[in-house]
């Protein structure tokens, strides 16, 4: 697969911070194995685990991060960065489609939980 070839595998501790809230942004991640942890504003949004990704949309805007990220176990991730990860976009067109449709919901998601607190 594209990503494998152009990520670095990073192994991660539990309890680390791997993304922080407003803060820069270089990296998209893939959740190879173990569990992490979205926050934002203190506040859980969301439980990730393999399969599933973060990191996109600062890469995607060039804005900061709209959350943090922490293990909760100890993780394997594949990371790409800038560069990287417009390659793999631009190489496998089904997994821009993939990701825009995961933000919507996402963002559907974080619309939900605004309105209902």
């Amino acid at each position: 697969m594209l990503i494998a070839k152009a990520a670095e595998e990073v192994s991660v501790k539990a309890g680390k911070v791997i993304v922080e809230e407003n803060k820069p942004g270089h990296e998209f991640f893939l959740i190879l194995d173990g569990t992490a942890t979205v926050r934002r504003n203190n506040r859980k949004l969301a439980e990730l685990g393999p399969g599933q990704y973060f990191g996109e949309l600062a890469l995607l805007d060039r804005g900061p991060r709209t959350a943090t990220v922490t293990a909760d176990t100890d993780m394997t991730l594949a990371v790409l960065g800038q560069r990287e990860f417009v390659g793999v976009l631009e190489g496998v067109p089904g997994l821009a489609y993939k990701i825009l449709a995961i933000m919507a919901r996402r963002l559907r998601d974080a619309d939900t939980k605004a309105v209902s607190h």
